[in-house]
């Protein structure tokens, strides 16, 4: 891979934003595939470049097998799995896909996504199930695949699927090619009995020809007859979702409890299209004069909040508020009934100071929900870098508590 590097390095410019990201963080290489570590792919959701230039590392058969059999079984999940992990895991460019949907998913997407994968409808999946989302994102990925050499986009194919694909598509839909969707619609919307037969036959030729991953170890244990029960699987999706707000939180926290309300804005304005931060963050400098601090079950509350966005949007809709702002009581009041989720009146509070920006303690609901659904996407509509700092108050306050 290292006398090849400057031959591959100008596949990127035939890479969409997700296959550049993939192949920017991604470590290693094996048989000409590339895959991320969990420490890769930690990196890769939480920051917005790698911490240091990344050098693709050639596995031998030998050490991929000594790293997947370190791979504890998933009832040995927890929200510590990746971090526990760290560089001793591989990550195939679909199954990055995959936890990247898991990311912004709600809870009641779980179990939707559970029975997508059990195709025969026992309440198990099985190794042969889950391959068939290599199939289903594979093929997106193809519907928006660049335009050029096509022998470049062949070799990068071959990075990222570790084998030839075709241009046959097995997923087409009168329409879909010209109407954009995410990768968790496609699935959803490829969920048909015949098509998930049809991809099934594939299955076992595409499993002889790739590599076990972490991922399919850690769900279908090393012989790979394990099978998947609905417990287990949303344990995993909800210790993923956490593990992610753990970091991102413990990342300003510096060993406190809380992190400040500015902190908290840092973080919502992360990967969104806002063009300048610095007027939220003085309007709610003003207007929060003392920090109370948001607590780590405040903000995972807001981020379940954020998941379910779309049928907060259908609440507001029927509130009649789509078009002028709202105050804080009704504001609370649609994101229990639509989402069942209870935000705190100071979590409240402090989500209308950063974007109340006329001061009138009213939202206004367009602008907001524009901006989450950026924040919602982290990565998937392109990274915003955005400087991280604190305030001398903030770095005095926590200085004094950690005497």
């Amino acid at each position: 891979v290292t006398e090849n590097r400057s031959h591959l390095e100008d596949l990127h410019l035939y890479a969409t934003p997700r296959e550049q990201r993939f192949r920017r963080f991604a470590s290693l290489e094996f048989e000409g595939q590339l895959y991320m570590t969990p420490y890769d792919f930690i990196q890769a959701v939480t920051n917005d470049e790698p911490k240091c230039a990344k050098k693709w590392r050639s596995l031998s058969k030998q050490e991929l097998n000594q790293i997947l059999m370190e791979t504890p079984p998933v009832w040995k999940g927890s929200s510590k799995l990746f971090r526990n992990l760290n560089e001793k895991g591989v990550i195939s460019y679909t199954e990055y896909l995959f936890l990247l949907c898991i990311l912004t998913k709600p809870h009641a997407g779980f179990r939707i996504a559970f029975n997508m994968f059990d195709t025969d409808g026992n309440e198990m999946v099985d190794k042969k199930e889950f391959l068939v989302l290599q199939e289903i994102f594979r093929k997106k990925n193809e519907k928006r695949e660049r335009k050029g050499d096509e022998e470049k986009r062949a070799m990068l194919r071959l990075q990222l699927y570790g084998y030839h694909t075709s241009t046959n598509s097995v997923l087409k839909t009168e329409g879909e090619d010209h109407v954009p969707r995410s990768y968790w619609d496609t699935l959803r919307r490829s969920t048909s009995q015949a098509l998930f037969s049809d991809l099934a036959e594939r299955a076992d030729d595409i499993s002889s020809s790739l590599s076990d991953t972490t991922l399919l170890i850690h769900f279908f244990g090393k012989k790979g007859k394990a099978e998947l029960n609905f417990e287990d699987f949303y344990r995993f999706m909800d210790n993923l979702q956490t593990e992610v707000l753990e970091i991102e939180f413990l990342s300003y926290s510096n060993g406190m409890n809380t992190i400040s309300e500015e902190d908290f804005a840092h973080i919502l304005l992360r990967y969104t299209n806002v063009e300048n931060t610095s007027s939220y963050l003085e309007n709610m400098r003003c207007r929060i004069p003392e920090e109370k601090g948001i607590t780590f079950d405040e903000f995972r509350s807001f981020f379940q909040f954020l998941n379910n966005l779309e049928d907060f949007t259908i609440a507001m809709q029927m509130y009649n508020f789509a078009s002028r702002s709202i105050g804080q009581d009704e504001f609370k009041r649609a994101v229990y009934v639509a989402t069942g989720v209870k935000l705190s009146p100071h979590l409240v509070n402090t989500v209308f100071k950063i974007f109340d920006v006329d001061r009138d303690d009213q939202l206004s609901y367009k602008e907001f929900i524009g901006i989450m659904k950026d924040r919602l996407n982290r990565g998937f509509r392109g990274y915003k870098p955005v400087q991280r700092y604190t305030t001398f108050k903030s770095c005095v306050r926590k200085e004094l508590y950690s005497r």
